[in-house]
C-alpha cells in the first residue's frame, strides 16, 4: 500500500513539473511574440528593442534546457 502511494506521488509530482514547464514554455512564446510585435509596429528597431528581444530570447533558450526528465 504505502509503495502505491509513493509511486502515484511521484507520478504526481512529475505531471506537475511537466505542467509548470508547458505554461512557462507557451508563457515564453507569447512574450517573445509580443515584444516582436511591438518592436517591428514602428518599422525600425531601437537598441532598446534589439535588448528586450536578446533578453527574452536568452531566457527563453534557458527554460528550454529546465525541461523535466521522467525518471
Amino acid at each position: 500500500m504505502k509503495k502505491q502511494q509513493s509511486s502515484d506521488s511521484q507520478e504526481f509530482v512529475g505531471n506537475l513539473k511537466n505542467g509548470i514547464w508547458l505554461f512557462g514554455l507557451s508563457s515564453w512564446v507569447f512574450g517573445i511574440t509580443d515584444r516582436s510585435i511591438a518592436s517591428f509596429a514602428d518599422g525600425y528597431l531601437s537598441a532598446l528593442d534589439l535588448t528586450q528581444l536578446f533578453t527574452a530570447a536568452i531566457f527563453f533558450v534557458a527554460w528550454l534546457f529546465l525541461k523535466p526528465t521522467r525518471a
